[in-house]
Formats: structure tokens, C-alpha cells, sequence
């Protein structure tokens, strides 16, 4: 934690800032044989090696982070457990059809499900809040979009657990004159992704798992009987590997095809300071949901434990060269704050506590993917838009099952054993994206546009 005034803005995210000190565990420093090895320590890598594990007792599973546990995505998120699925369900449902959304669907609610299960079963301290989610429209053209998309839900016989709200409800219920119609959900929650994946680690050592951190794979080797990874000081050999690294899949030796299937796109939150009981009276959220806009670049929002707000999105870069590097975004971090008291100007005086920012893997076919890179013991997923802590844990079981060699309800789910469409050169995926990014943006100035000092 940071006693100044100056928000903390380096690589790392509140969450690890919030975590406090942490021991990662030593580098790989020797020549393994294991039947499982996992690249990416995250929520997905942890999950499936856990879980190969736990019905293969004795099975010798390795897990190889090229930084520590928390690094990555897992632990810069807003961790929301939601079932939000790809890039929006009306592009869902025009790409892939009404069968395929609902199974979509279906699949993220077990998701949610198991992974509230995993965090209550296991006691895992992840500040784990069940208290949904509320999904927000500003102007009446996006509340009559939202309204086609709530009655959607209900022709597709998915809306179990939704209610729609007219603006006067929801007003009183968040104390903000910006808000118009939504959509109040319930089966969803949110956690803190950082003590999270921690946690995840925990139990799969216990389970006996050996993670490696620190530990980045300069080489994959495949032979007709194993598959050899290499690193800095040391080797593994194994029989089946899962590349678990989302967004940072271009980090890894020969996997370079995925490259062309997806792509990092950056985006950025802030974090405030803890808000007095007398700031969080006077903007109602009395049952501290998390809640997101149904703008196309949208923004979310939602409290911590100790009470705060983090509040991220409002814009999305892909960035033309060296995409893995850390970027700074001063501007996306100012559009935030700006934007969040201009929803409360209650809050005007709230100073910011930190700022940080990270990729999410997105591809062509806009939605997620499990695949197989080259052959079957090769087993690949990302393409998560975002939208990963539910999916991710999920697919981890999912995961399992593949290499187990077992056909399941989870294994037969559309997303796997599938390749998304190439997006083509980094080239061509930085012009599309900015091209896409501007006419998003376009499209909220549009729908916006008769809103009272809206900061855009």
C-alpha cells in the first residue's frame, strides 16, 4: 500500500498492492518428468492442474509461471463472476444462432456455480460477495436497446434470474440523476482475483502440484513420445501440456500460430480510496452489486470490502508493436475518474488510490475458445474478452476432462476442440481494432449525445 498522494501506476494492480508481501515460489532449477505440465499460473492453469490432480492422485503435474501467481489477468481484474460470454449476446446470437447463445449460457451459470462452490467448499479467502449485478443504461436510446436485450433473454428463456427496473427504481436504488432503465441480476458475484489465484495456488500444492515461478519456457520440443520444455535452468519433459497464458499466448515458443488467432487488447481501472459512511449514504448502492453500462465501450463498477469503488473500461487499445509490454494509459485512467464523478458528483472530492491497467485476449470469432494446438496432447484456451473469472475456474474442469481423455457435458460444449478465425498480422489486427475502437465510440457519442456534460 502507498501512503502518498500519488496513485500507484506501475505494473502491478491494487489487488497485489492490496495483498501485501508475498514469496514466490523458486524457479525451476532441474530436469523434471511429469505426466501434465501447465504454462500460466492463472486462474485457468491452476484450475486444470488442481484438477487433473485431484482424479489422477498419482499423477506428477508441474505448473510453470514466467512471473509469479497474480501477474497476469488473474490478478488484475475486476473479478467479476458473471455470465457474460464473448463480446455482447446480440453478437453471439447473430454469429452463432439462438442454440448456441442459450448453451452459452447454460455453460456460464454452471460457471458461476462452480466457482462459488470451489471458494465456499475449499474456504478459499477471496472476499467472495454473491450480490449480482445490475446492468445500466444512461440515455433513452440506450435504455430501448436494453429493453430489446432483457426481452431476448426472455424469448430465449434465459432471464431466471433477471428483473427489468424502470429509471425511477433504479435512481432510488443508486442515488445518481445519469441512470435510466436496467437490468438487475442475481446469480452472479464478484471476488478479489489477486487472494483468489493465491488461494488457487495453495490448493493445488496441497493437492501436490509443483508450481514454478518465475520460470518463462524459451523452447517447446515435441518428439513422437513426450513433449520437452525448455527454460532458463532447467527441462521438462511430459506427456500432455496446457498453454493456460490468455493474453500473453505470444510469449510461447511454438505456439506462434495462436498469435494469428488472437490478440492482447489493453484495458484500465482505478481504484478510489475508502469511501465514509456518509459518501456511500449518499449514493444508495445499499446492496453493493456490481454494475456495468450497456454502452459499446462499456465502463464497470464495484465495491470492495473495505469500501472502495473500482471502475474500469470506457475504452480499449490495441497497441502496434511490442503489444506485451506495460503501458501507462494517462488518458483511459482520466476518462475514468471523469466519468465515475460524473455519475456521482457526490464523490467529486474522492481522490483516486491507484491506477493500473493489462491485456485480455480477444480473437476473430469473438468468443472464447479450447482447443488443441497440433494435436491432442497439446491443449490451448483464451479468447476470453474480458469476461474470464467464472469461465476460466469452469474451464479448468473442462481442461481436466480433455486430458483425462473423457467426453463430458462440459467437453462437448461449442467453444471446444474448435479454431477461431486468423485475425492476420499484427498489422492488420492494430488496424482493425482502431478501426472498431473508433466506430464504437462513435456509436456511444451518438447514443449519448443529448446527455448534460457528459464527459465522453
Amino acid at each position: 500500500m502507498t501512503s502518498s498522494n500519488t496513485p500507484a501506476t506501475d505494473s502491478q494492480s491494487f489487488w497485489q498492492h492490496d495483498f501485501g508481501p508475498y514469496s514466490p515460489n523458486p524457479a525451476l532449477k532441474e530436469n523434471l518428468k511429469v505426466d501434465v505440465a501447465v504454462i500460466g499460473g492463472g486462474f485457468t492453469g491452476l484450475t486444470s492442474a488442481w484438477q487433473f490432480k485431484k482424479d489422477n492422485p498419482n499423477a506428477h503435474v508441474v505448473v510453470l509461471e514466467a512471473n509469479v501467481i497474480g501477474f497476469g489477468a488473474s490478478g488484475r481484474n475486476a473479478g467479476f463472476s458473471t455470465k457474460m460470454f464473448g463480446l455482447e449476446p446480440e453478437v453471439v446470437l447473430l454469429r452463432w444462432g439462438k442454440q448456441k447463445m442459450v448453451e452459452a449460457h447454460r455453460y456460464l451459470e454452471k460457471a458461476v456455480a462452480y466457482t462459488r462452490d470451489l471458494i465456499e467448499t475449499h474456504g478459499l479467502d477471496a472476499d467472495y460477495r454473491h450480490h449480482g449485478l445490475v446492468r445500466m443504461s444512461y440515455s433513452r436510446q440506450q435504455a430501448d436497446r436494453l429493453r430489446k436485450s432483457y426481452e431476448m433473454f426472455q424469448e430465449l428463456g434465459i432471464d431466471g434470474d433477471m428483473s427489468w427496473q424502470e429509471q425511477a427504481q433504479v435512481r432510488r436504488d443508486f442515488h445518481s440523476e445519469r441512470f435510466n432503465c436496467a437490468i438487475y441480476e442475481s446469480a452472479t458475484g464478484y471476488l478479489n482475483p489477486c487472494k483468489q489465484v493465491r488461494a488457487l495456488k495453495a490448493q493445488a500444492e496441497s493437492a501436490g502440484v509443483v508450481i514454478h515461478e518465475a520460470t518463462p519456457v524459451n523452447n517447446i520440443e515435441r518428439t513422437a513420445s513426450s513433449i520437452i520444455l525448455a527454460t532458463p535452468t532447467g527441462t521438462v519433459t511430459c506427456d500432455k501440456l496446457v498453454v493456460a497464458t490468455n493474453a500473453y499466448t505470444r510469449q510461447v515458443p511454438d505456439t506462434r500460430t495462436l498469435q494469428t488467432r488472437q490478440f492482447p487488447l489493453w484495458t484500465y481501472q482505478i481504484v478510489t480510496e475508502r469511501l465514509s459512511d456518509r459518501q456511500w449514504d449518499s449514493i444508495g448502492w445499499k446492496n453493493r452489486e456490481s454494475f456495468g453500462d450497456n454502452r459499446q465501450m462499456l465502463h464497470y463498477f464495484r465495491p470492495t470490502v473495505d469500501g472502495r469503488i473500482v471502475m474500469g473500461g470506457g475504452d480499449a487499445i490495441v497497441y502496434r508493436s511490442a503489444p506485451m509490454e506495460e503501458r501507462a494509459s494517462p488518458m483511459s485512467w482520466q476518462h475514468c475518474e471523469a466519468h465515475l464523478k460524473w455519475i456521482y458528483p457526490q464523490l467529486k472530492d474522492v481522490r483516486i488510490a491507484y491506477r493500473w491497467g493489462g491485456p485480455v485476449s480477444i480473437n476473430a470469432d469473438m468468443v472464447p475458445e479450447i482447443s488443441f494446438v497440433g494435436d491432442e496432447r497439446v491443449i490451448y484456451s483464451g479468447g476470453c474478452f474480458g469476461h474470464g473469472v467464472a469461465l476460466s475456474h469452469l474451464s479448468g474442469r473442462t481442461i481436466a476432462d480433455l486430458l483425462n481423455g473423457e467426453k463430458t457435458d462440459l467437453t462437448d460444449f461449442w467453444i471446444v476442440n474448435r479454431k477461431s478465425y486468423s485475425i492476420g498480422s499484427d498489422t492488420l489486427a492494430f488496424l482493425g481494432g482502431r478501426v472498431a475502437r473508433q466506430g464504437l465510440k462513435a456509436w456511444d457519442w451518438w447514443e449519448e449525445r443529448s446527455l448534460d456534460d457528459h464527459p465522453s
